[in-house]
């Protein structure tokens, strides 16, 4: 079969997976995996990338090419049977803009390919259900987009106010529980379930020891911006539409690119009511997320937007968590550091 072919083929099933998921919007999908054969496969191996750096294993992306066909065939024959366990990854670190270090998970290639495949058909169902405030890590959607409809929603709807913040040690704290929680919500297909399942505990390998976080998906993965996107669209994405927009008396709007999200207001961040953030709770019990909230004051008027804009660059930090207690706990990072606004932010 040639590769245009085979491309052709692997996009009818995504395109009956997307059709599906578009008109059955509480359709949960039990039967996926079997889509992945040897042709989806090639085509996972054809989207990934060829010029990241080799895992624990040391295999590149050319030495992997040199026997495709035989790998490829090998590869499907150890999914289809249950043969297939997932590598550790490699942790390295790179540095932060604010000089802290972030670890980066690398798989090794082979495990890339799995991952894009499954990655592949989650995206095909998700696609469907994510909502226009999510702009990271989807296709045919980008940081400038963010900033556009930033820029543009600002405008249309005399914004003066945002709230430019990031879920604090996101990708390393996500809990595996209410992950799988929310994919069986529409996804329940054993093999995939048993997939991400491999992955979330594959362990991780740092220098010459082996460790096996319980929480957390390695940032680096092809997989984990998906996993991530899954999980915010529930607990942030719909929180916001469903719980906090509809009690708000002024306007507001979402925007939010991966773990960084802007919430935008038409008054004081400080005249929210305090009883919004700890409904955030409701929406899985006991689920905990703390937040780093950086506060700024725009206008809507054009350049100052753009010059100011969230997702790039630094700000003055607050840190709010939100503890199973249901009570509130702001602190300034800067001058203020350690004194507490419970008062303040509590502020009709």
């Amino acid at each position: 079969m040639g590769d245009t072919q085979r491309s052709q083929t692997v996009s009818t099933k995504l395109q009956r997976i997307a059709e599906q998921a578009s008109r059955y919007p509480e359709l949960v999908f039990t039967s996926l995996m079997h889509n992945i054969d040897k042709e989806f496969l090639f085509e996972a191996y054809c989207r990934t990338r060829k010029d990241g750096a080799p895992g624990v294993n040391g295999v590149t992306a050319q030495e992997y090419a040199q026997n495709l066909e035989e790998n490829l065939k090998n590869l499907h024959e150890r999914m289809r049977s249950g043969r297939y366990k997932a590598p550790p990854v490699k942790r390295a670190w790179i540095e932060k803009e604010d000089k802290s270090r972030r670890p980066i998970g690398i798989p090794e290639f082979e495990d890339k390919i799995v991952q894009r495949a499954v990655t592949m058909i989650l995206g095909d169902v998700y696609e469907q259900d994510f909502l226009d405030v999510s702009h990271g890590y989807r296709e045919g959607h980008s940081p400038h987009g963010a900033l556009g409809m930033l820029r543009q929603q600002c405008m249309a709807m005399n914004i003066g106010w945002i709230v430019d913040a990031d879920v604090s040690g996101f990708f390393g704290n996500l809990d595996h529980s209410k992950l799988r929680e929310i994919i069986k919500r529409r996804v329940k297909d054993g093999g995939i379930l048993r997939f991400i399942g491999k992955w979330l505990n594959a362990g991780v390998v740092e220098g010459e020891t082996l460790s096996y976080p319980e929480k957390g998906t390695p940032q680096g993965g092809v997989i984990s911006p998906m996993l991530s996107n899954i999980f915010l669209h529930t607990v942030l994405d719909e929180w916001y539409t469903n719980e906090v927009k509809p009690r708000l008396k002024g306007r507001s709007f979402l925007i939010r690119f991966a773990d960084d999200f802007a919430l935008s207001l038409d008054v004081s961040w400080k005249r929210m009511p305090v009883a919004l953030w700890p409904c955030y709770l409701s929406v899985l019990g006991d689920l905990v997320l703390p937040f780093i909230l950086r506060r700024r004051r725009w206008w809507s008027s054009g350049n100052r937007i753009l010059r100011r804009s969230p997702f790039v660059g630094k700000a003055h930090l607050i840190f709010l968590d939100l503890p199973t207690t249901g009570r509130d706990h702001v602190e300034v990072n800067g001058s203020s550091r350690g004194r507490l606004l419970r008062k303040g932010y509590a502020e009709q």
